[in-house]
């Protein structure tokens, strides 16, 4: 190795896999220039980076696994919403059926969902890439909206039952018989086949996946609403109440895509 130039080191190094920075450590033992070795170290970095990222995605596909082997389940739902707290837009609920035995390859990157998350700690490019490669892979995935107008007549826990429910008939409409339907958090018993699991989607892989594609479906549509509604912000702050948005509430009203009765306090507000 030492024959070789500093560069052409550092190419190597930025390149090798696990097994193969075991050898070329093994080589570079009598190394002494200090590119090379900042080169090494900055390898060792990432490898062991990626390392720990493989078991944590290992880990939620295991844990996913063995909830099914538990109930004698085979077709396994994660379903996880967005939108329950924002005062404008459509609460979202996804749905997805990841195949039951998924491999992460080696090296790391060649594994697609490389990032899965929950949706709150994934950046969102990473959202969007992750999402399109879910859909791509999954044995089925559904998105459905409960709108505004829904969430003020009948209140929040009565939108969600109904999202998550057209969400599973969604995917039985694919064809999938679901033996167990995954959920983040606290019990609603919707149906039967509901399983609930406290930060799922930080344990559960297709609890993880749904966030994901929940997350960019709700966002990618306030963005068009942005389009639709012009000075309300809802491009940057996608309903949530942002000290622009509730300024711009006062100002201009309510638009067919606020939630009135989660905008009472501002609008009251505005009067004195």
């Amino acid at each position: 190795m030492l024959d070789l130039t500093v560069a052409e080191l550092k190419a190597r190094l930025a390149k090798a896999d696990a097994k193969e920075l075991v050898a070329l450590k093994r080589s570079l033992v009598a190394e002494t220039r200090k590119g090379v070795l900042a080169a090494l170290a900055s390898a060792e970095k990432r490898v062991a980076a990626e390392q720990a990222e493989r078991q944590r995605l290992e880990g939620l596909f295991s844990f996913q696994a063995q909830l099914a082997e538990e109930a004698g389940a085979h077709v396994v739902a994660g379903l996880d919403e967005v939108g329950r707290g924002p005062v404008a837009g459509p609460l979202c609920v996804a749905a997805v059926v990841l195949p039951e035995a998924v491999s992460i390859g080696e090296p790391l990157g060649d594994f697609p969902l490389h990032g899965l998350n929950d949706s709150k700690q994934v950046p969102e490019k990473e959202r969007e890439r992750l999402a399109e490669q879910i859909k791509a892979m999954a044995c089925g995935w559904a998105v459905e909206f409960v709108e505004p107008q829904f969430i003020d007549s009948h209140g929040m826990t009565a939108a969600l039952k109904t999202a998550f429910s057209r969400a599973l008939a969604a995917l039985e409409a694919q064809g999938l018989t679901v033996d167990m339907a995954l959920l983040d958090g606290n019990p609603l018993h919707f149906d039967e086949r509901e399983r609930n699991v406290v930060k799922g989607d930080t344990k559960c892989a297709s609890i993880a996946a749904a966030s994901i594609v929940a997350k960019v479906a709700r966002d990618s549509l306030m963005t068009e609403m942005d389009g639709r509604f012009p000075g309300y912000g809802f491009a940057g702050h996608k309903g949530y109440a942002s000290a622009e948005h509730i300024a711009a509430i006062k100002e201009k009203g309510l638009t067919p895509i606020h939630r009135a009765t989660f905008c009472q306090g501002f609008l009251q507000e505005s009067l004195f």
